[in-house]
């Protein structure tokens, strides 16, 4: 559980609150139980995160729907997700458009999660000790019989008629009332507390308690519950009247009640005089029934109740992940031989591209972090590396690997670092995969102030890359690469999405053009390392001194030299996520 997680479910938890205040205002004349549905809805909100309902229909098995979905993914979950998680941790912490330190943030995190336990402790004691008392007064209680069907205990220290428990609730009775009360007083004050059992009300009180303690640091929590208090009493007091109970005989009972016991009742109990008094008298002198729902309320809030649970489920089964048995193609070629050997980490090469000293027929990579062969083994054509999650610890903590493997004829070397080490890692490692398209970080791409300022292509110079990519790109193909000394970017030929797609393994995020501008372009720039994931891969020989005539960031470069700025934010993300991976065995 993450802090963007936990941050993001108080988020939507607030608005579910929000719109259910709006619900019962509007269902103001109607009757109170149905309010009292609906802020009861608005606290399982705050035990049901959002994410666990998309999860659910993630589960959903439909095995030809992902064509259908890729599309989907990338707009419906995308619009509802940036509305529903609008807050980022690392941003909300740093101005910098990189993530702040791991450390600074655990520390953050830590010291709020040891001052959410102090309150969580305080208001768990609080509670603990008002069952404490409540289960001392029952033990000291007297049963007596009423025509009832569950069992009445009179006790001297009540503060008032209560039903306590309720797995098997018991009747509790002040003795004083059973002296003053009248008949008819004391059968309407009964019939408000059998009213509480049989609407399960100690349940959903209990329930609502565990919400308060777990958010008891939200304002709004402590709100749904005084709201849940009124709205209850009035469904009560509405339920004695409609029995046949006098206003005038149950009214004056509860004002005995009020007289003689005035002190605030335990928490855990379910007695007579809460919410407001004068409020309660009032509605139950007046004698006007409220207003019954009709047919368009009654379909409107079931609507609304479905959407409110099947909208998350739907996104998820639109977004369900395929698994990703065996990505490579029934009749990609196998490697003859392969041999697999586990080496140190190799400091002086910390980041390595599997195929650099490979040829057709042989593939060779040298000392790779496994991590780093799945990335490249798996990247899409033309663009960075693809984030990945899951997997065990081990696999991004010392799992540094080299690989060795001679294929049948002479496929290429893009073929072998591809679809091929997909297949030997599924085979030797186990590796069980699959892609999701998730809200991430990515960078978008829009114009600057005072507009775009770049060069447009001339068509003949070079050949345009086709996509997908050749096998093999010839001299007459455009340029397009990224220099490590100096840092630079050249692009002949490219529209701005491709260029976007070029910037992703520079700046470490997708990189989304929101430019709107058409057309082929040739791009040359230079930048600093400074910033960028550049700046982790070591060059040849020790690095220069600073010099005040180095070239800027590639942000500022981009705004200053290009007329194009590049904007932190979130977007669709594709991510591999790891289900399965094993050791492999040596040889």
């Amino acid at each position: 559980m993450t802090g963007e997680f936990i941050v993001n479910h108080l988020w939507q938890s607030s608005c579910f609150a929000l719109l259910a205040s709006i619900l019962a205002f509007t269902l103001r004349g109607n009757s109170p139980k149905v309010r009292y549905w609906v802020w009861l809805s608005a606290s399982f909100k705050f035990l049901v995160p959002w994410v666990l309902l998309v999860s659910l229909g993630n589960l959903a098995p439909w095995p030809g729907h992902r064509a259908a979905s890729v599309a989907t993914s990338t707009i419906l979950p995308s619009t509802l997700v940036q509305i529903a998680e609008p807050f980022r941790i690392a941003e909300a912490f740093s101005l910098s458009p990189y993530p702040a330190s791991q450390a600074q943030t655990r520390w953050d995190l830590t010291a709020l999660a040891f001052l959410w336990a102090l309150g969580f402790i305080a208001i768990a004691f609080n509670r603990c000790r008002s069952w404490y008392r409540l289960w001392a007064m029952l033990r000291a209680g007297t049963p007596v019989k009423l025509p009832i069907a569950v069992p009445a205990l009179v006790i001297p220290t009540a503060q008032e008629p209560g039903v306590v428990g309720f797995l098997k609730p018991a009747l509790v009775l002040p003795p004083l009332l059973l002296e003053r009360l009248n008949h008819e007083q004391l059968d309407a004050l009964v019939a408000h507390e059998l009213s509480h059992i049989r609407r399960h009300d100690n349940l959903f009180a209990a329930l609502h308690m565990g919400v308060e303690a777990v958010f008891w640091f939200h304002p709004l929590v402590w709100w749904i519950g005084s709201r849940m208090l009124e709205e209850r009493e009035l469904a009560c007091d509405e339920e004695v009247l409609r029995l046949g109970c006098e206003p005038t005989d149950y009214a004056r009972g509860l004002l005995m009640v009020c007289e003689h016991y005035p002190e605030a009742p335990l928490q855990c109990v379910s007695g007579v005089t809460g919410a407001d008094i004068k409020k309660r008298l009032k509605a139950i002198l007046q004698k006007t029934p409220p207003r019954e729902l009709h047919g368009g309320k009654k379909m409107a809030l079931a609507t609304i109740g479905l959407a409110a649970v099947a909208v998350p489920i739907v996104i998820g089964v639109l977004t369900a992940p395929v698994i990703h048995a065996q990505i490579a193609p029934a009749n990609t070629p196998k490697f003859e031989v392969a041999s697999i050997k586990s080496c140190p980490d190799p400091s002086q090469q910390p980041f390595h591209i599997p195929g650099s000293n490979s040829s057709p027929g042989r593939l060779r990579t040298d000392c790779v972090q496994l991590i780093n062969l799945i990335a490249n083994a798996y990247r899409v054509d033309g663009e960075g590396p693809i984030p990945i999650d899951g997997g065990p610890a081990w696999l991004r903590r010392s799992s540094f690997f080299e690989i060795n493997a001679t294929a049948v004829g002479q496929p290429t070397v893009k073929m072998m670092a591809g679809t091929m080490l997909q297949a030997l890692l599924e085979d030797r490692f186990k590796l069980k995969i699959h892609r999701e398209t998730r809200e991430g970080s990515v960078f978008f791409l829009s114009v600057a102030r005072g507009g775009p300022k770049l060069h447009s292509f001339t068509e003949g110079s070079c050949k345009p890359w086709p996509s997908p990519p050749p096998p093999q790109l010839s001299k007459d193909y455009c340029a397009r690469m990224i220099g490590m000394v100096p840092p630079s970017v050249e692009a002949q030929g490219v529209t701005l999405d491709e260029f976007s797609k070029l910037l992703r393994p520079v700046v470490g995020r997708p990189v989304i053009n929101k430019t709107e501008v058409s057309g082929r372009f040739d791009i040359r720039f230079e930048f600093s390392r400074e910033g960028t994931e550049l700046a982790a891969i070591p060059v040849n020989g020790p690095p220069p001194a600073a010099d005040s005539a180095d070239p800027p960031s590639i942000f500022t470069v981009l705004q200053e030299q290009l007329g194009l700025r590049l904007e932190s934010g979130r977007g669709p993300v594709e991510t591999l996520v790891i289900d399965h991976i094993e050791m492999p065995s040596e040889n």
